[in-house]
């Protein structure tokens, strides 16, 4: 069954505004048989009569009147929605997934920004690990995240936000990561985590070993717990400088090839305007060509 369209809804407005076919037809740029054929044929679709025919004057029914309020609004927000577009003038929500990481160290400056240019958009974000926020995009909860490398690529778009420094963070003179030194403590995010997995696979390089891993919920919980000796964590050292008792711990750097991480932000699918615009303003996005 064929629903009705704006064109329909166009010459059936013109009709009524007009106060009859030919004059309609003379403004719609078409013959007036057409114009009839279009109101006879939006009719049976309908299933109702739009109009009363007295002579050759027409008048709206009822069920006329009734559409013929729903033509008006339909027709006004398409005529909005194309203005909006012409314009360039980005509005809407923007739903957001972003590290822990990020929204507490990195995103704040680029959202104030993208605020004071683009004040018409709301962004909705919520935190999370990488693994959760790429399974919230994969069932649209999200238009896009900021998620930690490495992960799956295959069906996504992504442009590069920034790099991360990663340091281990210790106790106060307890001995960094080497082999034979004992068995630990891993303090991290839950499953999911890509520094905890990076962590653990430092462990392996070195042929340390550890006895279980403490899963935490925010970073202020992941320092005190290592502050108090609980265990050893990895976290972004832009984090660090920021966290309550950042002095009660240790910092040791990482291996050239685990230090440096890179933190994307991914969508699927068409980019949104408010998305487009996001991109624009990410530091190490700025002047990408195409996105991985």
């Amino acid at each position: 069954m064929r629903t009705m369209d704006l064109d329909d809804l166009d010459i059936f407005r013109c009709v009524v505004r007009e106060g009859g076919v030919t004059r309609a037809a003379t403004r719609l740029h078409r013959v007036p048989s057409n114009v009839t054929t279009r109101i006879k044929q939006f009719e049976a679709r309908l299933g109702v009569a739009l109009f009363r025919r007295e002579g050759r004057s027409l008048n709206l029914t009822e069920a006329g009147r009734i559409l013929l309020g729903h033509a008006e609004t339909l027709l006004r927000m398409a005529d909005l929605a194309e203005q909006e577009l012409r314009s360039g003038v980005v509005r809407g929500v923007l739903r957001l997934g972003s590290l822990e990481s990020a929204a507490g160290a990195r995103l704040p400056p680029i959202l104030s920004a993208f605020h004071a240019q683009f004040p018409d958009v709301t962004i909705e974000l919520q935190t999370g690990t990488s693994r959760a926020m790429l399974r919230q995009l994969e069932r649209f909860e999200i238009e896009a995240a900021f998620v930690s490398e490495p992960f799956d690529h295959s069906s996504l778009l992504s442009v590069p936000a920034f790099d991360e420094e990663l340091v281990l963070i210790t106790g106060r003179n307890a001995p960094g990561i080497g082999t034979g030194t004992g068995r630990r403590t891993l303090v991290a995010f839950p499953h999911g985590c890509s520094y905890r997995q990076r962590l653990i696979a430092w462990l392996a390089e070195d042929g340390a070993s550890y006895d279980r891993v403490l899963e935490m919920s925010s970073y202020h919980a992941i320092v005190a717990c290592v502050a108090a000796g609980t265990g050893i964590a990895i976290v972004p050292a832009a984090v660090l400088d920021n966290a309550v008792m950042s002095t009660a711990i240790e910092r040791h750097p990482l291996p050239s090839h685990l230090r440096i991480n890179w933190t994307r932000l991914v969508w699927k699918g068409e980019a949104s305007a408010a998305l487009r615009a996001l991109t624009m303003l990410l530091p190490d996005a700025a002047g990408t060509s195409a996105p991985a």
